[in-house]
């Protein structure tokens, strides 16, 4: 059986160059469809930036792996995700028509070969994670719960869009706390003894700007999955999966700009405690924008268009994140 183009992936390299035996594989971790990977990403990026700044921290090599392994950890904790989310939601896909040629409701991988591909995954993961310092590793070990509980959400809430927006978000906490310490082991100021805290890897004066830029990305994934939704806004009516989309009908437009406005409230709030250089604000204006225009253009009855809007939020956190380095650069200037 050969595998065709998904419906919301028509143009994509896995379909375009992967060998066709790994095509399905790819298809199951959400490869052919890689702005998924840039928006889990992203955040423990900035997460990594904003402690960077905050403790005028010069980068060195630990940092830069740091960069790298959350890129790894990234591609194979979505990919894991994604097929945990495939085979819990399997009869659902099997019934929406944007879903229902993905590699499990199709047939072209089984349930129990699935579970292989999500072990497989986490267990490379847990490789990487390893070697991160404790608060990090703690945070990982607990973002587990928010991975867990995720394909249920839709089933009991109308928010699961904000659920996913607590889980995708988490790498913000993580690389917060894998760039402000690390595993060497720091001696005393009077070099007679060891600093326990350091040496455990927890940021001296851990404090609220992690905290609010945490907040600030789960209104901008509570927005951008918002959008997202509109595309199966017809089929989850039909088998009875919640969704903002949903929830708000009509007033989908003014839903996602107060969540886009909540983010950069709280985004500049986040700055602020971090106490970011003038530069950052200034360049927080193109990401403002750029929210902007999404709220502005969404249409509630253009799956195309939401599918568009969608994916530009890679470029959205781009922004944000070039933002969060120019604030420290600029710094005290």
């Amino acid at each position: 059986m050969t595998s065709a183009p998904l419906p919301d992936a028509p143009t994509n390299w896995v379909d375009r160059h992967a060998p066709e035996g790994l095509k399905p594989w790819l298809k199951l971790g959400r490869f052919d469809r890689p702005v998924g990977i840039w928006l889990l990403l992203l955040p423990g990026w900035q997460g990594i930036a904003l402690a960077l700044a905050q403790y005028r921290k010069t980068p060195d090599l630990y940092d830069a792996w740091l960069v790298l392994g959350f890129a790894l950890g990234a591609c194979l904790m979505r990919a894991a995700g994604c097929a945990f989310n495939d085979i819990v939601d399997r009869d659902i896909d099997a019934g929406v028509a944007r879903t229902a040629q993905r590699p499990i409701p199709s047939g072209r991988i089984s349930v129990k070969q699935a579970w292989a591909f999500v072990i497989g995954c986490s267990l490379v993961s847990l490789l990487i994670l390893l070697t991160l310092n404790m608060v990090a590793v703690l945070l990982g070990v607990a973002s587990l719960l928010l991975v867990a509980a995720y394909p249920f959400m839709k089933r009991i809430t109308w928010w699961p869009q904000a659920w996913l927006g607590l889980t995708f978000n988490w790498g913000v906490l993580m690389g917060f706390a894998a760039a402000a310490a690390s595993w060497r082991v720091l001696m005393d100021g009077d070099g007679t003894g060891f600093n326990v805290s350091s040496a455990f890897g927890a940021p001296s004066g851990w404090d609220m700007s992690a905290l609010l830029l945490y907040l600030a990305l789960i209104f901008w994934t509570l927005g951008y999955d918002t959008i997202y939704a509109l595309q199966d806004i017809e089929d989850d009516a039909m088998v009875g999966v919640k969704s903002s989309a949903r929830r708000l009908g009509g007033n989908v437009q003014a839903g996602v700009g107060v969540f886009y406005g909540i983010t950069v409230v709280l985004t500049v709030l986040a700055g602020l405690t971090a106490g970011l250089g003038p530069i950052f604000y200034v360049a927080l204006l193109p990401f403002a924008a750029h929210l902007f225009r999404q709220a502005r253009d969404v249409r509630p009855d253009d799956p195309a268009l939401a599918l568009r809007l969608f994916r530009s939020n890679r470029d959205a956190g781009f922004i944000l994140l070039s933002a969060i380095i120019l604030g420290a650069v600029s710094w005290p200037f």
